[in-house]
């Protein structure tokens, strides 16, 4: 008989290989299995530890941080799970962000043990063109085999170009990267430059590499949009990030968002217009709030006191509305609220979007930008006259069809 077993490596991919030599089993080989299961609704960290049978404290026993992060597991996110031939778990794989990921492991005495580690992936940088013979969406996901592509630019550019208003022969053409994980694509599909052609028009939107935001060509932004910071505070006392190797304690370490210090009970305001998705306790984060906003925002308030009264999940709140209040529920030190925004399901740091959005570039800005937006054009130009076969590959998961925990 064939032996199959899943190795993990140190920096954090699967290998698949027909033997195991596992450090508890002293040498002996045994038969195992790799399992994908998609994280199931209302199901949080504890509970799966709960159902698994694996001790709660090793959740206790992690740092505030590390317990916040368990929050992040959303519904729907395929997870790997290693188990031998009596159907026992010997490790885990759970990915919280398409960067970073929860991996519990047996040591040489039986016990699991928790640790956050990169997710490994590559990353595919394409040109692709399409030619509009029907619904825009739908000619690019049978061209390329992508609906994450298709989806990232209707979402994008939905309120700055008239999709309904193409005919057939129109083109389209896209610049973008896609992280592919285990042969299969990651996450969302990220658009760096894109020509909509409507009606024989066409519209060029280029991503700014310094400001990370779209623009036209004359430099005109094209994501006015933005994010006011949610209270008064004292200070921040954490910021964010994303995948860091901390020297000291030899681990990668994650914070999701930012935190800000403020005295208890101060209000909190909703930091943009938007519809409230889930209100109630989420793990780590104690009593939350999270809202859902345009072009595939969604901001998180966790750590409140209490909520303001008559909002509930499904309510619309305006920019600056009172939405509960500071407080240190979850695992907190104190009294601080925990702000995190998220882009098509992906955690980015709000101090680089929490401002108003430039509407106009001027100066040096716009002349950098004028370079950059000539490249980019000749490049989406170049593919329409020279169209390519593009990668056509499964998607590995969808971030965006989870559904929030309470």
């Amino acid at each position: 008989m064939i032996k199959k077993a899943l190795i993990m490596l140190c920096f954090g991919t699967l290998v698949y290989s027909n033997t195991l030599t596992l450090p508890w089993t002293k040498n002996i080989e045994q038969n195992t299995q790799s399992i994908e299961t998609a994280w199931e609704k209302n199901v949080t960290f504890l509970k799966f530890l709960e159902l698994n049978r694996i001790p709660m404290e090793l959740y206790w026993n992690q740092s505030v941080t590390d317990q916040e992060l368990c929050a992040e597991i959303t519904a729907g996110i395929k997870y790997q799970t290693l188990k031998n031939d009596k159907d026992e778990i010997l490790q885990v794989l759970i990915p919280i962000s398409d960067e970073m990921q929860i991996h519990l492991n047996k040591d040489i005495n039986g016990h699991f043990v928790f640790d956050i580690i990169p997710i490994v992936y590559e990353l595919i940088n394409e040109t692709i063109a399409v030619t509009v013979t029907s619904i825009p969406s739908i000619n690019i996901v049978e061209h390329t085999g992508n609906s994450s592509l298709a989806n990232s630019l209707i979402r994008t550019f939905n309120n700055t170009v008239n999709f309904r208003g193409m005919k057939k022969g129109d083109h389209i053409a896209i610049t973008y990267k896609h992280k592919v994980r285990m042969g299969k694509y990651f996450g969302y599909a990220h658009i760096t430059s894109a020509m909509v052609e409507v009606n024989g028009q066409k519209n060029y939107m280029i991503r700014n590499t310094e400001d990370d935001k779209f623009y036209n060509e004359k430099g005109h932004s094209l994501t006015n949009y933005f994010f006011k910071v949610p209270l008064r505070y004292k200070r921040i006392s954490s910021r964010f990030t994303n995948k860091r190797w901390h020297p000291v304690l030899k681990r990668y370490r994650a914070h999701l968002g930012v935190d800000y210090a403020a005295p208890r009970g101060r209000v909190i305001k909703a930091s943009a217009d938007g519809k409230i998705v889930s209100r109630g306790r989420k793990g780590g984060y104690g009593k939350t709030i999270e809202i859902k906003h345009k072009y595939g925002y969604k901001t998180l308030y966790a750590h409140m006191n209490k909520y303001k009264g008559g909002l509930r999940r499904g309510s619309y709140v305006k920019q600056g509305t009172i939405i509960g209040y500071v407080g240190s529920t979850g695992l907190s030190s104190g009294p601080h609220l925990h702000f995190g925004l998220y882009k098509n399901g992906r955690a980015i740091n709000p101090l680089k979007v929490v401002k108003v959005a430039t509407t106009r570039l001027k100066g040096k800005a716009f002349k950098a930008f004028k370079e950059l937006s000539k490249r980019n054009k000749n490049t989406l130009n170049d593919a329409i006259g020279n169209p390519s076969v593009p990668s056509r590959l499964e998607p590995f998961e969808d971030l965006m069809s989870s559904t929030i925990k309470s």
